[in-house]
């Protein structure tokens, strides 16, 4: 997966039992006319539902204002005719802030929306590596940034430019054999 989203395919989610009451009765008839390895299958695409929207959640809650989109997921049907989520995807905004630093912070939040899950998958590491990158160049680019404004501020600070300065104003009229001390 890219950076621009966070995945988890290869997880297994359970489905949320949004049946109605009859519907479950319809359910409950069909898993009785289910052979046992059907039985055993449906018992782990349920768990696979409930890992899948558990790991999408986490990914949602920690990306917070970063996540362009809700949850999406890709459904397998059982062998009960029911649909069971079996991969999902979250959608972040991974662009850059409009400073180096809001950038570090960006990167930071989306490097924790990827991992978030209690077992991120080998895509979620990956966006979190690439955001750990996005913050490590967003950093230098900070350090560089205080190292020019410092650089500038040492050169105006030059302790012999307002000395200049009034040997200028005064036409370097100083009498002789007198000093002139000025202090900034």
């Amino acid at each position: 997966m890219s950076i621009s989203g966070i995945s988890s395919s290869g997880h297994v989610h359970p489905p949320i039992d949004s049946r109605s009451s009859a519907g479950k009765e319809q359910g409950l008839a069909r898993e009785e006319a289910l052979t046992e390895a059907e039985q055993r299958e449906v018992a782990e695409l349920e768990a696979r539902d409930r890992e899948v929207r558990a790991h999408e959640a986490a990914h949602v809650a920690a990306g917070g204002g970063l996540v362009t989109s809700g949850a999406t997921y890709s459904f397998r049907t059982g062998p009960d005719g029911e649909r069971y989520a079996v991969g999902g995807e979250v959608r972040i905004d991974t662009s850059e802030g409009s400073t180096p630093e809001e950038t570090a912070d960006k990167a930071r939040q989306i490097a924790a929306a990827a991992l978030a899950p209690a077992d991120p998958s080998s895509q979620d590491r990956q966006v979190a590596a690439k955001a750990r990158a996005m913050e490590a160049e967003a950093r230098a680019e900070i350090v560089a940034l205080r190292a020019e404004e410092a650089q500038r501020g040492s050169e105006q600070e030059d302790p012999a430019t307002p000395v200049h300065d009034l040997s200028r104003a005064y036409g370097n009229s100083a009498p002789s054999g007198r000093s002139v001390d000025v202090y900034a």
